[in-house]
């Protein structure tokens, strides 16, 4: 349980502690490479995801769209603000959300997917579903954001044979929903290490070349309620982040809310949690709020 794990504080003394614990890891370069044609260097800058939800259940309603234009127009200005790539999800990952079939996805999904490819914009589609991962692969998809804990080999072998990337997401349990309490560690690097060491080795296996990996702060444990200990988890882990890039490969973050905290100011909390995953080494920010991100990377660069 979470009682018996001490949360660092955030001030100058802990930072200057973890450099000087991992300093190969802070040094370690991670994986480039191309997305639809696009070429990314991760190690110069940090790369935007954009999110569009199509299921009304999500919370976030600024990137809700209920029907293919306002979704698409909703692309089209995302990647207008800044953003690299557009994640859809046809699935709420709110514990509360309806489940929703691969024909009802498919159904939502690929109108938007194809239209937004054919205007050049890259696309990333986030399931644990291998039905839904084939369908939009064949439409067009760049990414697969995989919240299931082990994909089948054939959800790899399939972004394989399409030059498609993968994000291996860190989820405990059998996907995103599916997660009961979460099982904190003394060091939650240590087992996420581990973790995404198997992850990758099964995707290379299988063919795939472009890999990411997500750290999952977004998912929504029964025992993650408690907002203090949510927000010191979530700090924990962005900043020690960099630890992962030993395993050469670009990582992913989805920025978190933190409404208990931010309140009527919501939609100034990703900008916030940003900071924290830049100082801990994100390639890449899955977020609502592309312009307000894409002002902080960019400030962070002029630093």
């Amino acid at each position: 349980m979470f009682h018996s794990y001490n949360f660092p504080m955030l001030d100058i003394e802990y930072l200057a502690d973890l450099l000087s614990r991992h300093p190969e890891a802070a040094r370690a370069p991670v994986r480039s490479f191309s997305i639809g044609g696009r070429a990314f260097d991760f190690n110069a800058a940090p790369a935007i995801m954009g999110v569009i939800n199509l299921s009304p259940d999500s919370w976030y309603r600024e990137s809700v769209c209920l029907n293919t234009e306002s979704a698409v127009q909703r692309g089209r200005v995302l990647a207008a603000q800044g953003a690299d790539i557009i994640d859809l999800g046809a699935e709420s990952t709110l514990a509360y959300a309806a489940r929703v079939d691969e024909a009802q996805q498919n159904s939502k999904l690929l109108p938007v997917l194809r239209a937004l490819r054919e205007a050049g914009v890259l696309v990333s589609v986030e399931t644990y579903n291998a039905a839904v991962s084939r369908a939009c692969l064949e439409a067009g998809a760049n990414i697969l954001n995989l919240t299931a804990a082990d994909p089948d080999a054939e959800v790899y072998r399939m972004a394989a044979d399409h030059g498609a990337a993968v994000i291996l997401c860190y989820v405990q349990g059998k996907n995103v929903r599916e997660v009961g309490d979460f099982d904190f560690t003394a060091d939650p690097i240590a087992p996420m290490h581990e973790y995404f060491a198997r992850r990758i080795d099964a995707a290379q296996r299988n063919g795939v070349e472009r890999i990411f990996i997500d750290p999952g702060l977004g998912f929504y444990y029964r025992n993650l309620q408690d907002s203090a200990v949510r927000v010191r988890h979530q700090m924990t882990v962005f900043l020690n982040t960099f630890r992962l890039r030993t395993l050469g490969v670009p990582i992913c973050h989805a920025l978190p809310h933190a409404f208990e905290y931010f309140r009527e100011e919501v939609r100034c909390a990703e900008p916030f949690f940003a900071v924290l995953a830049a100082l801990g080494g994100t390639s890449l920010f899955r977020t609502h709020e592309v312009p307000r991100i894409r002002a902080v990377l960019e400030t962070l660069r002029v630093l």
